[in-house]
Protein backbone atom coordinates (compact mmCIF):
# COMPACT_ATOMS: atom_id res chain seq x y z
CA UNK A 1 0.00 0.00 0.00
CA UNK A 2 1.02 3.25 -1.09
CA UNK A 3 1.32 5.75 2.17
CA UNK A 4 1.84 8.80 0.10
CA UNK A 5 0.61 10.82 -3.14
CA UNK A 6 4.39 11.19 -3.97
CA UNK A 7 5.33 8.03 -3.86
CA UNK A 8 4.07 6.37 -7.60
CA UNK A 9 5.54 2.50 -7.11
CA UNK A 10 6.85 0.86 -4.35
CA UNK A 11 10.37 1.45 -4.21
CA UNK A 12 12.64 0.61 -5.73
CA UNK A 13 10.23 0.59 -8.56
CA UNK A 14 10.50 -1.35 -12.07
CA UNK A 15 12.91 0.80 -13.30
CA UNK A 16 15.07 1.06 -10.72
CA UNK A 17 14.86 -2.37 -10.64
CA UNK A 18 16.13 -2.73 -14.11
CA UNK A 19 19.38 -0.17 -13.50
CA UNK A 20 20.39 -2.55 -10.68
CA UNK A 21 20.58 -5.66 -12.68
CA UNK A 22 22.51 -3.88 -15.18
CA UNK A 23 24.88 -2.29 -12.83
CA UNK A 24 25.46 -5.50 -11.67
CA UNK A 25 27.17 -6.53 -14.46
CA UNK A 26 28.79 -3.54 -15.27
CA UNK A 27 30.01 -2.12 -11.49
CA UNK A 28 32.27 -3.59 -8.97
CA UNK A 29 30.21 -5.25 -6.13
CA UNK A 30 33.04 -3.58 -3.60
CA UNK A 31 31.11 0.13 -4.14
CA UNK A 32 28.35 -0.35 -1.35
CA UNK A 33 24.51 1.59 -2.37
CA UNK A 34 22.77 3.11 0.66
CA UNK A 35 19.19 3.28 -1.22
CA UNK A 36 18.35 1.44 -4.03
CA UNK A 37 16.66 4.07 -5.94
CA UNK A 38 18.14 5.48 -8.94
CA UNK A 39 17.64 9.50 -9.06
CA UNK A 40 16.74 11.32 -12.21
CA UNK A 41 16.50 14.79 -11.64
CA UNK A 42 16.66 17.00 -7.62
CA UNK A 43 15.94 20.69 -6.64
CA UNK A 44 16.42 21.98 -3.14
CA UNK A 45 15.44 19.05 -0.85
CA UNK A 46 14.09 16.25 -3.22
CA UNK A 47 15.06 13.67 -5.29
CA UNK A 48 12.90 12.46 -8.38
CA UNK A 49 14.24 8.86 -9.28
CA UNK A 50 13.87 7.16 -12.22
CA UNK A 51 10.06 5.89 -11.39
CA UNK A 52 8.54 9.26 -10.61
CA UNK A 53 8.96 8.70 -6.93
CA UNK A 54 9.97 12.16 -5.72
CA UNK A 55 11.41 11.42 -1.88
CA UNK A 56 12.93 14.00 0.67
CA UNK A 57 16.19 13.62 1.01
CA UNK A 58 17.55 13.83 4.39
CA UNK A 59 20.96 12.40 3.26
CA UNK A 60 22.45 15.19 0.72
CA UNK A 61 24.60 13.76 -0.67
CA UNK A 62 26.47 12.66 2.81
CA UNK A 63 26.21 16.70 3.64
CA UNK A 64 27.81 17.50 -0.05
CA UNK A 65 24.26 19.80 -0.65
CA UNK A 66 23.62 22.29 2.27
CA UNK A 67 22.91 24.78 -0.02
CA UNK A 68 20.63 22.33 -2.19
CA UNK A 69 20.34 20.22 -4.65
CA UNK A 70 20.60 22.24 -7.69
CA UNK A 71 21.00 26.13 -6.46
CA UNK A 72 20.37 28.43 -8.95
CA UNK A 73 23.72 30.29 -8.55
CA UNK A 74 25.80 27.20 -8.53
CA UNK A 75 23.54 26.01 -11.84
CA UNK A 76 24.46 29.49 -13.75
CA UNK A 77 27.83 30.06 -12.06
CA UNK A 78 28.40 26.05 -13.98
CA UNK A 79 27.12 26.74 -16.96
CA UNK A 80 28.88 30.23 -17.54
CA UNK A 81 32.34 29.18 -16.94
CA UNK A 82 32.04 25.67 -18.93
CA UNK A 83 31.68 27.76 -21.76
CA UNK A 84 34.37 29.41 -21.25
CA UNK A 85 37.51 27.13 -19.79
CA UNK A 86 37.11 23.37 -18.51
CA UNK A 87 40.56 22.84 -17.65
CA UNK A 88 44.30 23.81 -17.71
CA UNK A 89 45.40 22.11 -14.61
CA UNK A 90 46.52 25.11 -12.26
CA UNK A 91 50.39 24.48 -12.70
CA UNK A 92 50.32 24.35 -16.27
CA UNK A 93 48.27 27.53 -16.39
CA UNK A 94 46.82 29.60 -14.09
CA UNK A 95 42.94 30.61 -14.04
CA UNK A 96 41.50 33.33 -11.82
CA UNK A 97 38.86 31.43 -9.91
CA UNK A 98 41.49 29.03 -8.23
CA UNK A 99 42.83 32.46 -6.63
CA UNK A 100 39.25 34.13 -6.00
CA UNK A 101 38.43 30.93 -4.16
CA UNK A 102 41.43 30.60 -2.81
CA UNK A 103 40.96 34.27 -1.16
CA UNK A 104 37.89 33.90 0.02
CA UNK A 105 38.55 30.57 2.11
CA UNK A 106 41.30 32.77 3.34
CA UNK A 107 38.69 34.93 4.51
CA UNK A 108 36.25 32.90 6.01
CA UNK A 109 38.30 30.25 7.55
CA UNK A 110 38.36 30.54 11.27
CA UNK A 111 41.80 32.36 12.82
CA UNK A 112 42.97 35.86 13.35
CA UNK A 113 46.68 35.12 11.41
CA UNK A 114 47.33 35.59 7.85
CA UNK A 115 46.60 32.22 5.89
CA UNK A 116 46.89 30.31 2.18
CA UNK A 117 45.14 27.42 0.57
CA UNK A 118 45.71 24.67 -1.42
CA UNK A 119 42.65 23.37 -3.88
CA UNK A 120 42.49 19.73 -4.38
CA UNK A 121 39.51 16.72 -5.52
CA UNK A 122 37.82 15.28 -2.47
CA UNK A 123 38.57 15.44 1.32
CA UNK A 124 40.51 11.94 1.38
CA UNK A 125 42.95 13.99 -0.50
CA UNK A 126 42.69 17.58 1.31
CA UNK A 127 43.43 15.22 4.48
CA UNK A 128 46.30 13.52 3.21
CA UNK A 129 48.18 17.14 1.82
CA UNK A 130 47.50 18.81 5.31
CA UNK A 131 49.09 15.98 6.92
CA UNK A 132 51.98 15.99 4.75
CA UNK A 133 52.04 20.09 5.10
CA UNK A 134 52.17 19.24 8.60
CA UNK A 135 55.27 17.16 8.30
CA UNK A 136 57.03 19.79 6.15
CA UNK A 137 56.45 22.26 8.71
CA UNK A 138 57.51 20.45 11.96
CA UNK A 139 59.88 18.00 10.77
CA UNK A 140 58.17 15.27 12.70
CA UNK A 141 56.00 12.18 11.38
CA UNK A 142 53.89 11.24 13.57
CA UNK A 143 50.14 11.87 13.35
CA UNK A 144 47.19 11.95 16.36
CA UNK A 145 43.96 10.53 15.10
CA UNK A 146 40.54 9.58 17.22
CA UNK A 147 38.75 7.06 18.04
CA UNK A 148 35.35 7.14 15.58
CA UNK A 149 37.18 9.64 13.42
CA UNK A 150 36.77 9.37 9.86
CA UNK A 151 38.80 10.72 7.61
CA UNK A 152 38.52 9.22 3.98
CA UNK A 153 39.55 5.93 2.09
CA UNK A 154 42.64 6.34 0.62
CA UNK A 155 45.42 4.82 2.26
CA UNK A 156 46.57 7.61 4.93
CA UNK A 157 43.50 8.77 5.08
CA UNK A 158 41.77 5.22 5.78
CA UNK A 159 44.54 4.85 8.14
CA UNK A 160 43.41 7.94 9.85
CA UNK A 161 40.11 6.88 10.22
CA UNK A 162 38.81 4.78 13.14
CA UNK A 163 36.11 2.43 11.90
CA UNK A 164 38.03 -0.79 10.45
CA UNK A 165 35.02 -2.02 8.65
CA UNK A 166 34.19 -1.31 5.71
CA UNK A 167 36.85 1.18 5.86
CA UNK A 168 40.58 -0.90 6.42
CA UNK A 169 38.86 -4.68 5.97
CA UNK A 170 41.58 -6.38 3.94
CA UNK A 171 43.40 -3.06 2.57
CA UNK A 172 46.63 -3.35 5.01
CA UNK A 173 49.08 -2.92 5.64
CA UNK A 174 47.98 0.57 6.29
CA UNK A 175 50.24 3.77 6.47
CA UNK A 176 53.04 3.80 9.83
CA UNK A 177 53.41 6.33 12.60
CA UNK A 178 49.79 6.80 13.04
CA UNK A 179 48.23 7.15 16.97
CA UNK A 180 44.83 6.89 18.21
CA UNK A 181 43.95 7.93 20.79
CA UNK A 182 40.20 8.31 22.76
CA UNK A 183 37.92 10.48 21.69
CA UNK A 184 34.99 11.56 23.81
CA UNK A 185 31.47 10.04 23.77
CA UNK A 186 29.31 11.34 26.66
CA UNK A 187 26.46 9.04 25.69
CA UNK A 188 28.23 6.06 26.13
CA UNK A 189 31.31 7.05 28.83
CA UNK A 190 29.46 9.84 30.25
CA UNK A 191 31.75 9.75 33.64
CA UNK A 192 34.81 9.65 31.60
CA UNK A 193 37.78 12.17 32.05
CA UNK A 194 38.46 12.39 28.47
CA UNK A 195 41.73 14.42 29.18
CA UNK A 196 42.73 11.81 31.49
CA UNK A 197 41.86 9.23 29.21
CA UNK A 198 44.12 11.22 26.61
CA UNK A 199 47.09 11.27 28.49
CA UNK A 200 47.31 7.81 29.58
CA UNK A 201 47.38 6.65 25.86
CA UNK A 202 49.97 9.05 25.14
CA UNK A 203 52.21 6.97 27.89
CA UNK A 204 52.84 4.89 24.69
CA UNK A 205 53.83 7.73 22.28
CA UNK A 206 56.80 9.17 21.67
CA UNK A 207 55.14 12.91 21.35
CA UNK A 208 58.53 14.58 20.81
CA UNK A 209 57.91 13.24 17.20
CA UNK A 210 54.12 14.19 16.62
CA UNK A 211 53.48 16.49 13.86
CA UNK A 212 49.67 16.72 13.85
CA UNK A 213 46.72 15.91 15.52
CA UNK A 214 43.64 15.41 13.27
CA UNK A 215 40.06 15.69 14.74
CA UNK A 216 36.16 16.61 13.76
CA UNK A 217 34.45 19.01 16.01
CA UNK A 218 31.45 16.61 15.02
CA UNK A 219 32.39 13.06 14.45
CA UNK A 220 30.48 12.27 11.18
CA UNK A 221 30.92 8.88 10.30
CA UNK A 222 31.15 7.99 13.65
CA UNK A 223 28.12 8.94 14.99
CA UNK A 224 27.69 12.61 14.84
CA UNK A 225 29.45 13.51 18.04
CA UNK A 226 29.93 16.79 18.95
CA UNK A 227 33.43 17.33 20.65
CA UNK A 228 32.29 18.79 24.51
CA UNK A 229 33.95 21.98 23.96
CA UNK A 230 35.89 21.85 27.25
CA UNK A 231 37.48 18.68 25.89
CA UNK A 232 38.24 20.74 22.09
CA UNK A 233 40.17 23.35 24.20
CA UNK A 234 41.96 21.09 26.26
CA UNK A 235 43.23 19.13 23.15
CA UNK A 236 43.89 22.71 21.56
CA UNK A 237 45.43 23.84 24.42
CA UNK A 238 48.05 21.00 24.50
CA UNK A 239 49.01 20.58 20.50
CA UNK A 240 50.19 24.62 21.26
CA UNK A 241 52.09 23.66 24.07
CA UNK A 242 53.93 20.61 22.15
CA UNK A 243 54.12 22.34 18.72
CA UNK A 244 51.73 20.04 17.02
CA UNK A 245 50.01 21.39 14.32
CA UNK A 246 45.90 20.96 14.99
CA UNK A 247 44.08 20.28 11.67
CA UNK A 248 40.63 20.77 12.33
CA UNK A 249 38.52 18.38 9.92
CA UNK A 250 35.48 20.10 8.49
CA UNK A 251 34.78 18.25 5.69
CA UNK A 252 31.10 17.02 6.56
CA UNK A 253 30.98 19.59 9.74
CA UNK A 254 31.83 22.75 7.39
CA UNK A 255 29.89 25.32 5.64
CA UNK A 256 26.89 26.19 7.78
CA UNK A 257 25.92 22.80 8.62
CA UNK A 258 25.91 23.54 12.47
CA UNK A 259 24.80 26.55 12.46
CA UNK A 260 27.95 28.66 12.05
CA UNK A 261 29.84 28.12 8.26
CA UNK A 262 32.54 25.61 10.26
CA UNK A 263 31.51 23.93 13.31
CA UNK A 264 35.16 24.87 15.31
CA UNK A 265 33.24 28.17 15.69
CA UNK A 266 31.49 26.93 17.97
CA UNK A 267 34.34 26.04 20.49
CA UNK A 268 36.42 29.13 20.30
CA UNK A 269 39.13 27.34 19.32
CA UNK A 270 41.68 29.00 15.97
CA UNK A 271 42.99 25.47 14.13
CA UNK A 272 46.42 25.75 12.43
CA UNK A 273 44.89 24.09 9.16
CA UNK A 274 41.20 23.47 7.95
CA UNK A 275 40.10 20.57 5.37
CA UNK A 276 37.31 21.68 3.66
CA UNK A 277 35.17 19.43 0.92
CA UNK A 278 31.65 18.20 0.70
CA UNK A 279 29.65 20.67 0.55
CA UNK A 280 32.68 23.66 -0.76
CA UNK A 281 31.08 22.78 -4.15
CA UNK A 282 27.41 22.44 -3.95
CA UNK A 283 28.16 19.41 -5.99
CA UNK A 284 30.58 19.23 -7.89
CA UNK A 285 34.06 17.81 -6.94
CA UNK A 286 36.30 20.67 -5.06
CA UNK A 287 38.29 20.45 -1.62
CA UNK A 288 40.74 22.59 -0.01
CA UNK A 289 43.31 22.97 2.76
CA UNK A 290 43.38 26.42 4.78
CA UNK A 291 45.83 27.28 7.37
CA UNK A 292 48.68 29.38 8.79
CA UNK A 293 50.57 30.64 6.11
CA UNK A 294 53.83 29.76 7.51
CA UNK A 295 52.63 25.93 7.91
CA UNK A 296 51.25 26.48 3.93
CA UNK A 297 54.39 27.84 3.06
CA UNK A 298 56.75 24.97 4.71
CA UNK A 299 56.56 22.86 1.48
CA UNK A 300 59.46 22.76 -1.03
CA UNK A 301 57.92 24.33 -4.39
CA UNK A 302 56.42 21.34 -6.24
CA UNK A 303 56.04 19.59 -3.18
CA UNK A 304 52.03 19.26 -3.58
CA UNK A 305 50.20 19.76 -6.60
CA UNK A 306 47.27 17.69 -8.69
CA UNK A 307 45.98 17.14 -12.18
CA UNK A 308 42.50 18.63 -11.76
CA UNK A 309 42.26 20.08 -8.33
CA UNK A 310 40.70 23.73 -8.04
CA UNK A 311 39.56 22.88 -11.37
CA UNK A 312 37.75 26.33 -13.00
CA UNK A 313 34.15 24.92 -13.07
CA UNK A 314 34.55 23.86 -9.56
CA UNK A 315 36.26 26.97 -8.52
CA UNK A 316 32.98 28.83 -9.79
CA UNK A 317 31.01 26.68 -8.08
CA UNK A 318 32.23 26.75 -4.77
CA UNK A 319 31.91 30.54 -4.71
CA UNK A 320 28.92 30.15 -5.85
CA UNK A 321 28.01 28.51 -2.45
CA UNK A 322 30.03 31.06 -0.25
CA UNK A 323 27.62 34.05 -2.04
CA UNK A 324 24.47 31.65 -1.42
CA UNK A 325 25.10 31.50 2.27
CA UNK A 326 26.07 35.31 2.16
CA UNK A 327 23.37 36.37 0.36
CA UNK A 328 19.94 34.08 0.92
CA UNK A 329 20.46 33.64 4.97
CA UNK A 330 22.01 30.20 4.85
CA UNK A 331 23.75 30.25 8.51
CA UNK A 332 20.31 32.11 9.70
CA UNK A 333 17.99 29.28 8.22
CA UNK A 334 20.60 26.11 9.49
CA UNK A 335 20.48 27.67 13.09
CA UNK A 336 16.79 27.67 13.05
CA UNK A 337 16.79 24.46 11.27
CA UNK A 338 18.70 23.20 14.19
CA UNK A 339 16.77 23.65 16.96
CA UNK A 340 13.45 21.90 15.24
CA UNK A 341 15.51 19.25 13.76
CA UNK A 342 16.93 18.24 17.44
CA UNK A 343 13.51 19.55 18.68
CA UNK A 344 11.55 16.64 16.59
CA UNK A 345 14.65 13.99 17.04
CA UNK A 346 14.00 14.54 21.17
CA UNK A 347 10.40 14.20 20.75
CA UNK A 348 10.74 10.80 18.83
CA UNK A 349 13.47 9.27 21.69
CA UNK A 350 10.82 10.55 24.11
CA UNK A 351 8.28 8.39 22.17
CA UNK A 352 10.64 5.09 22.16
CA UNK A 353 13.06 5.52 25.14
CA UNK A 354 14.05 1.91 25.02
CA UNK A 355 15.05 1.57 21.22
CA UNK A 356 16.09 5.46 21.15
CA UNK A 357 19.22 5.50 23.42
CA UNK A 358 20.39 9.37 22.34
CA UNK A 359 19.38 12.02 20.53
CA UNK A 360 22.28 14.47 19.94
CA UNK A 361 23.73 16.98 17.23
CA UNK A 362 24.91 20.25 16.77
CA UNK A 363 22.84 22.85 15.20
CA UNK A 364 21.75 20.63 12.19
CA UNK A 365 24.16 17.86 12.19
CA UNK A 366 22.12 15.69 14.52
CA UNK A 367 21.55 11.74 14.45
CA UNK A 368 19.53 8.75 16.28
CA UNK A 369 21.50 6.31 18.40
CA UNK A 370 19.17 3.17 18.52
CA UNK A 371 19.94 0.54 20.88
CA UNK A 372 18.68 -2.69 21.92
CA UNK A 373 17.87 -1.97 25.38
CA UNK A 374 18.49 1.24 27.11
CA UNK A 375 20.41 0.44 30.24
CA UNK A 376 22.62 -1.72 28.85
CA UNK A 377 23.24 0.00 25.58
CA UNK A 378 23.42 -2.46 23.27
CA UNK A 379 23.86 -1.10 20.13
CA UNK A 380 20.68 -1.98 17.32
CA UNK A 381 22.04 -1.65 14.00
CA UNK A 382 19.90 -4.39 12.50
CA UNK A 383 16.57 -2.37 14.26
CA UNK A 384 18.53 0.97 12.60
CA UNK A 385 18.45 -0.66 9.29
CA UNK A 386 14.37 -1.47 9.94
CA UNK A 387 13.89 2.36 10.82
CA UNK A 388 15.60 3.27 7.00
CA UNK A 389 13.96 0.53 5.44
CA UNK A 390 10.47 1.96 6.82
CA UNK A 391 11.32 5.24 6.22
CA UNK A 392 12.20 4.92 2.55
CA UNK A 393 8.79 3.25 2.09
CA UNK A 394 7.49 6.53 2.50
CA UNK A 395 9.35 8.38 1.03
CA UNK A 396 12.25 9.90 3.45
CA UNK A 397 15.99 8.68 2.47
CA UNK A 398 17.86 8.16 5.52
CA UNK A 399 21.60 7.22 5.84
CA UNK A 400 23.47 5.34 8.83
CA UNK A 401 26.56 6.20 10.72
CA UNK A 402 28.44 5.38 13.91
CA UNK A 403 30.75 2.99 15.05
CA UNK A 404 28.44 -0.12 15.53
CA UNK A 405 26.26 0.96 12.31
CA UNK A 406 23.59 2.07 14.97
CA UNK A 407 22.82 5.76 14.20
CA UNK A 408 20.72 7.17 12.00
CA UNK A 409 21.95 10.64 10.48
CA UNK A 410 19.98 14.05 9.48
CA UNK A 411 21.86 16.11 6.87
CA UNK A 412 19.03 17.39 4.42
CA UNK A 413 19.47 20.49 2.36
CA UNK A 414 19.61 23.61 4.63
CA UNK A 415 17.11 25.17 2.08
CA UNK A 416 14.50 22.29 2.93
CA UNK A 417 11.01 23.91 3.50
CA UNK A 418 9.40 23.78 7.07
CA UNK A 419 6.75 21.89 5.62
CA UNK A 420 8.83 19.22 3.73
CA UNK A 421 11.00 19.00 7.27
CA UNK A 422 7.81 18.24 9.08
CA UNK A 423 6.90 16.06 7.25
CA UNK A 424 10.08 13.92 7.03
CA UNK A 425 10.16 13.82 10.91
CA UNK A 426 6.65 12.68 10.69
CA UNK A 427 7.83 9.78 8.32
CA UNK A 428 11.07 9.12 10.80
CA UNK A 429 8.83 8.87 13.97
CA UNK A 430 6.63 6.76 12.47
CA UNK A 431 9.38 4.48 10.81
CA UNK A 432 10.94 4.01 14.49
CA UNK A 433 7.81 3.24 15.77
CA UNK A 434 7.45 0.39 12.89
CA UNK A 435 11.01 -0.93 13.93
CA UNK A 436 10.64 -0.94 17.51
CA UNK A 437 7.28 -2.98 17.46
Amino acid sequence: MLKSTRIKTEIPGPKSLALQKRREKAVSDGLGTAVPVWAAEANGALVTDVDGNTLIDFGGGIGVLNAGHNHPKVVEAVKNQADKLLHTCYYATQYEPYLELAEKLNEIVPGDFDKKSFLVNSGAEAVENAVKISRAYTGKPGVLAFENGFHGRTLLAATLTGKANPYKKSFGPLAPEVHRVPAPYPYRRPDEDWFAAFERTLGNVDVSMVGCAIVEPVQGEGGFLPWPKEDMRKLAEFCREHGIVLIVDEIQSGFGRTGKMFAIEHFGVEPDLVTTAKSLGGGMPIAGVTGRAEIMDAVHTGGIGTTYGGNPVSCVAALAVIEAFEEDGLLDRAEVLGERLISGLKEIQSSHPDFVGDARGLGAMAGLEFVKDAKTKTPDPEGTERVRHHALAEGLMLLTAGSYGNVIRALMPLVITDDQLDEGLAILGRAVGEAAS
